[in-house]
């Protein structure tokens, strides 16, 4: 089962020591949870203002940040610019934050959106597919990856409430209950997705595969109440690390919270046969990637 890895360190640059590096490299690969406990994201005093949800359009379940735009977000521009800043200063940290205990990753990584999560963690009326409530790993319908890992840096900038996930089964044994009932992609429909721009791009068997585990588990009722599971309470000024297409996970509650999403490569990995799509090209004794 996934575990919760603790490690102290208090700076977004400070990299821990060798050996301390090497466990957390491995707890994170293997896809168990990176927690750490004194690593708070400081608001500014005029930035703590955003602990509301009222800056969010109720539109969006998020207010994101991505290539300088901000989205999801109501407000008078000299808020949102304040906001966006906010929002930016905490992807500088993120960024630091790997580079500072992955060495190897920094070279590779793609930062992608940045989300402030105004909104309480459950409650919103959603379709079991976007029902974050219910434990999952992360895949898209509409932006296939190819293998591609996203890690995900989380913050709990709440100064008064936990956030609270349920973190279930190790990778390997959720797909080897679910990948048995998954049916092959149809001839001819990954590029027909394409073409008719409902996939940004041809989807593989590894994201065909992905998401139907992704679905697969978000559907079955009983897996969800039964499957191996534990819950796990973040503090408030706290930070967490983990592989999201790897580590199932499930919102309990909380509310106010920074994300970073980051995309690497599989080679930018310290141990790639430890990656979702080697474990899934095992278990299938096939490639699920088309050859280059």
């Amino acid at each position: 089962m996934t575990a919760i890895v603790s490690l102290d360190i208090r700076g977004w640059q400070v990299p821990p020591d060798h050996a301390a590096q090497q466990d957390t490299i491995g707890a994170l690969e293997r896809g168990d949870v990176l927690l750490l406990p004194q690593l708070a994201f400081e608001l500014a005093s005029d930035e703590r203002r955003f602990l509301s949800p009222t800056w969010s359009d109720a539109r969006a379940k998020n207010i994101s940040l991505e290539r300088g735009v901000l989205k999801g977000a109501r407000g008078e521009r000299n808020d949102l610019d304040a906001l966006a800043r906010m929002i930016g200063r905490f992807a500088t940290c993120a960024g630091e934050l790997v580079a500072a205990l992955f060495p190897r990753y920094a070279p590779y990584v793609k930062q992608a959106r940045t989300s402030f999560r105004p909104q309480p963690a459950v409650g919103r009326p959603l379709s079991w597919r976007k029902d974050d409530s219910r434990l999952h790993i992360d895949a898209f319908p509409s932006r296939p990856n190819h293998g591609e890992r996203i890690l995900r840096v989380f913050t709990n900038v709440n100064p008064a409430q936990d956030r609270v996930w349920r973190v279930g089964d190790a990778f390997a044994p959720m797909a080897q209950t679910f990948l048995p009932h998954l049916r092959r992609q149809l001839p001819g429909m990954p590029a027909l997705l394409a073409l008719l721009r409902v996939t940004k791009g041809v989807r593989s068997e590894y994201d065909h595969l992905m998401l139907g585990l992704h679905d697969s588990a978000k559907a079955d009722r009983a897996y969800q109440k039964n499957c191996p599971q534990q819950i796990v309470r973040f503090a408030p000024g706290c930070t967490w690390l983990c592989f999201t297409d790897q580590v199932m996970h499930a919102a309990v509650s909380g509310q106010y919270m920074l994300e970073q999403t980051i995309h690497l490569p599989v080679t930018a990995l310290y141990d790639p046969e430890s990656s979702p799509l080697a474990i899934l090209q095992r278990i299938c004794g096939r490639r699920l990637l088309p050859a280059h």
